[in-house]
């Protein structure tokens, strides 16, 4: 007992020690005493249920729930949980990230976690609110702070600090898993905190936030200054077709996919009506609006600022790229609350009359080193022998999937091909949209979702068993689930998903939608 006294006052933790280390013990964990910290409730839940959430979870292992909040600042409020299984820990810690502005706790992929055996906790990143609301970061340059980076890191400290409370010794390995801006916080805790995580798992990370939200003013002016230039998803299905008669079979196998847009050449104006329009034809400022959306926002001199999506799955563009209605998008929103709220601290900001360039500019003095997580100098992490898998969906209709390809290879530039590969590693999904779904299979592990394969949880065994065994990883099934007669769903198809730069292509017999008959090769 007195050894386990001294390693949790060596943790900041003070309880009494009579409470000290019984893992029934629960309520015990409401009287540490941690660096600004308050822990609000520590309860232990048997019945399998928690109902005091938006959508309440069942069938629950037992476990400890701790509730606290961080105040790191006098302007900080930051909402974590940690949730602990009573029995059949499997040692070790798993943190859960955001999406969005963040603003809320996911409960989902805690209970999720749980369920796998895993200590897990996450945060509301340092506020309450809708994921695309930013009016929270209005005058309050801490909260962004907090919602930067700070709440991930402090809530993966105070989590391993209440867990060896609890259980009398610290998790053997520490592990994240998120995506979107998830994705972005686990790209921070690699570059800003190496000693946080062990392995990390980070979906379309929105690391580069300044140059991908701008770029969004440049792609608002092209496609909503002119109202016949917006396109209605209606014309959408249109799109999409001619997309795929130009590209899906070039990888041999015609399937609704595109396997690797990096080939895929398609010309707009093969839409371009050739008399009066229809929801076939598209107009030529429409004609314009496509192209932009493919190329992405480009500054004054036409330089790149970040590049846009890729064709192939323009169905799954309705409520991310057009909306309903010019404006009502929900790209646009992130641009808009972003500028007005974090930015420009002017709520009238119009992006229609903004300037592409001196709003680039601004963006990133007002938030670049609070929330931009594009530092390719991961050599502190890599030192410690931390690993890194990267994700993205080829067909990402909220963060372009260029996006993670130009960061992966700046760690290659950076610290050399070789060097890289020893420690990071990028997967890119053909016709897998942001971090899930899609005409593709796009089921691998990712945030515990199965997949089919030999490894239940794909990407995530991958990333376990290259930090705890030292294999590198290769290829990993993704599954595309379909219901069935019976109401359980069923395997429509599985594919490979392949290490960058490497694609996956059919060996050329044999069923396409079976991964076995497909091989990852260099282009």
């Amino acid at each position: 007992m007195r050894i386990a006294l001294m390693f949790a006052m060596s943790l900041g933790v003070v309880c009494p020690a009579a409470n000290l280390l019984h893992a029934a013990d629960c309520a015990a964990m409401k009287n540490l005493k941690l660096v600004d910290t308050t822990i609000s409730n520590a309860e232990r839940v048997s019945s399998g249920d928690v109902n005091d959430i938006d959508t309440p979870l069942h069938g629950l292992p037992v476990f400890c729930r701790v509730t606290g909040v961080l105040r790191p600042t006098s302007d900080s409020e930051i909402w974590f949980e940690v949730w602990i299984p009573e029995d059949g820990w499997n040692g070790r810690f798993l943190g859960v990230g955001n999406g969005g502005f963040a603003g809320s706790i996911y409960y989902q992929q805690l209970a999720g976690n749980l369920k796998r055996g895993f200590a897990t906790a996450g945060s509301d990143a340092g506020h309450a609110a809708e994921a695309e609301d930013a009016s929270w970061a209005f005058g309050h340059p801490e909260k962004i702070k907090d919602f930067g980076w700070r709440a991930v890191h402090l809530t993966a400290v105070r989590a391993k600090e209440i867990v060896a409370a609890y259980y009398g010794k610290p998790a053997t390995k520490a592990y994240f898993d998120s995506c979107s801006d998830g994705g972005r916080e686990a790209l921070m805790e690699a570059q800003r905190f190496p000693e946080d995580y062990d392995g990390i798992l980070a979906g379309a990370p929105a690391n580069n936030w300044v140059h991908m939200v701008s770029s969004g003013v440049d792609v608002a002016q092209t496609t909503r200054r002119d109202p016949r230039a917006y396109i209605s998803s209606l014309k959408l299905p249109a799109i999409q077709q001619a997309s795929l008669a130009a590209c899906d079979a070039q990888d041999g196998v015609k399937d609704g996919i595109i396997n690797d847009p990096r080939q895929c050449h398609f010309d707009p104006e093969v839409l371009l009506c050739k008399g009066e329009e229809t929801i076939d034809c598209l107009t030529k400022p429409q004609v314009n609006s496509l192209k932009k959306y493919y190329q992405g926002g480009v500054d004054a001199q036409g330089k790149s600022i970040l590049r846009g999506f890729t064709p192939g799955d323009e169905t799954g563009w309705r409520e991310w790229v057009v909306g309903h209605g010019p404006g009502s998008a929900s790209g646009d929103g992130y641009v808009r609350n972003y500028f007005r709220y974090m930015v420009s601290g002017d709520p009238t900001w119009n992006v229609l009359t903004a300037n592409v360039d001196a709003s680039l500019k601004q963006a990133a003095v007002a938030t670049g080193a609070a929330l931009d997580a594009t530092n390719s100098d991961l050599s502190n992490f890599a030192a410690r022998g931390g690993k890194l898998v990267i994700y993205h969906g080829w067909n990402d209709q909220a963060i372009s999937p260029w996006n993670s390809i130009a960061y992966y290879e700046s760690v290659e530039n950076n610290m050399g091909a070789e060097k890289a590969s020893s420690f990071v590693k990028l997967y890119m999904a053909p016709g897998v949209e942001h971090c899930t779904s899609g005409p593709g299979p796009s089921f691998f592990g990712q945030f515990g979702l199965p997949t089919s394969g030999v490894a239940k949880f794909g990407v995530f065994d991958a990333l376990v068993d290259w930090v705890e065994k030292g294999t590198q990883p290769q290829s990993v099934v993704a599954t595309k689930y379909a219901p069935g007669s019976d109401g359980a769903n069923k395997v429509a198809m599985t594919r490979p998903l392949c290490p960058y730069p490497q694609v996956a292509k059919y060996k050329g017999t044999g069923d396409t939608n079976d991964a076995a008959n497909f091989s990852c090769s260099a282009e």
